[in-house]
């Protein structure tokens, strides 16, 4: 990035206006991967616990404070800077996962789910992808209707529905 940026000052200095525009184009473009990048990062983090929580049907506290931390994350990640749009819609979240996100976290989980016991093909044949993918996507629903401060409330009530949900929340009183 900082060679762009030395090209985008010297073809401002230059006046070569259209060099610069291109330049600024790119750079968005650049930082925007960034962004999607880090989204799909904490995305795979969320499917793992919720493949973890599926096979295992429990829930600990280290799973639902990862669960939390990643819906809090891609709140704050996927809102633009002017704070009226998105750069994951909310329709869109069911083909990220299928197309981009859930065979990685699938092959991740296995090494976690009951101590590495599944190998990579044994759990995806195992998983109820179709039910993932409802939990997945109803949680990061969540990230547009309530306020970052409201978040944590809502996650907990979720979370407390989830296999061994009732154990956790319990614990937590």
């Amino acid at each position: 990035m900082t060679q762009e940026l030395i090209d985008l000052k010297k073809s401002i200095l230059e006046g070569r206006y259209a060099d610069a525009l291109a330049i600024v184009d790119e750079l968005e473009g650049m930082s925007k991967q960034a962004i999607l990048r880090n989204i799909q990062a904490y995305l795979n983090i969320l499917l793992i616990h919720l493949i973890k929580n599926q096979v295992e049907q429990r829930l600990t506290g280290s799973w639902a404070n990862s669960i939390r931390n990643s819906i809090r994350e891609i709140k704050k990640l996927n809102i633009k800077d002017h704070k009226t749009s998105y750069y994951i819609n909310l329709g869109e979240w069911e083909n990220l996962i299928e197309e981009e996100v859930i065979e990685d976290a699938i092959a991740d989980a296995s090494e976690e789910v009951m101590n590495g016991k599944f190998t990579r093909s044994q759990l995806s044949a195992m998983l109820d992808k179709n039910q993932i993918l409802i939990k997945a996507t109803s949680l990061l629903a969540l990230t547009y209707t309530y306020s970052s401060k409201e978040l944590p409330a809502v996650m907990d009530d979720y979370l407390s529905q989830l296999a061994g949900g009732e154990d956790w929340i319990n614990r937590e009183k």
